[in-house]
């Protein structure tokens, strides 16, 4: 991989459908070689987000406060939403193509990026992201920092991983996040005790991904235009 260019949105979230969007005009262009590998970075207005493997009986059955969209990543039920650092990687990737591969490295960036602040994320397995152990001394639970939810098509990666930074957890009580029930969510800011801003974070993340996707170095740019408007959404049913 080359240079990798990470652009980022900054504090204003994004609405979910317009940043969908453009994560599918940048994988065209990929695709054809008019655009270098790119990661976006923002935050979005609150949203929950339907994978593939969203099952019946994991959709919200009462009213949750926030849009349902159903997408085209792995993955079940999850929340985006402010305070939560949203990355985008649309990148080639090596052929053959190894998704499991991908995965582990999409990981791997975010044990790398929260080790900095002094937590040891961990895999779990049968389970994707990144978890922190439970905690006997001071009564947590096994609990997720991050998910992980990815396609790819014609060789191009969408889709990406979402780090919970300073984000209202309360979210992921309306539903069964990523259709764990047996397991709790938490922030950087709350296993901290201050507030880990997504701005923060965002220069770390981008150290770790890019070194671990194996660029040889990487940029990074502040959006400074509108995304254009949305195209219709495809809402799931609540």
């Amino acid at each position: 991989m080359g240079e990798l260019s990470f652009t980022w949105f900054g504090d204003t979230p994004v609405p979910y459908q317009q940043g969908w969007d453009l994560q599918k005009r940048l994988h065209e262009d990929r695709v054809a070689d008019r655009v270098p590998d790119t990661v976006l970075l923002l935050q979005h207005e609150p949203v929950y987000t339907a994978g593939k493997r969203t099952g019946r009986w994991d959709r919200p059955r009462t009213e949750v406060g926030a849009p349902v969209y159903d997408i085209d990543r792995g993955g079940k039920l999850t929340w985006h939403g402010p305070g939560q650092l949203t990355a985008y990687p649309i990148v080639k990737l090596p052929d053959p193509v190894d998704v499991v591969s991908y995965v582990r490295m999409l990981e791997e960036a975010i044990i790398r990026t929260i080790a900095e602040f002094g937590l040891t994320g961990a895999r779990v397995e049968g389970r994707t992201g990144v978890w922190l152990h439970a905690d006997a001394e001071r009564e947590l639970p096994e609990r997720k920092i991050a998910a992980i939810g990815c396609r790819i098509a014609r060789g191009v990666g969408m889709h990406g991983y979402a780090l919970n930074c300073d984000n209202d957890v309360s979210w992921f009580e309306r539903i069964v996040p990523c259709g764990i029930a047996d397991a709790g969510v938490t922030t950087l800011s709350l296993e901290l005790e201050r507030d880990v801003t997504v701005a923060e974070v965002v220069p770390l993340a981008e150290r770790h991904l890019a070194d671990v996707l194996g660029a040889t170095g990487y940029n990074h740019t502040e959006a400074t235009t509108e995304l254009g408007e949305p195209e219709s959404a495809q809402l799931a049913g609540a």
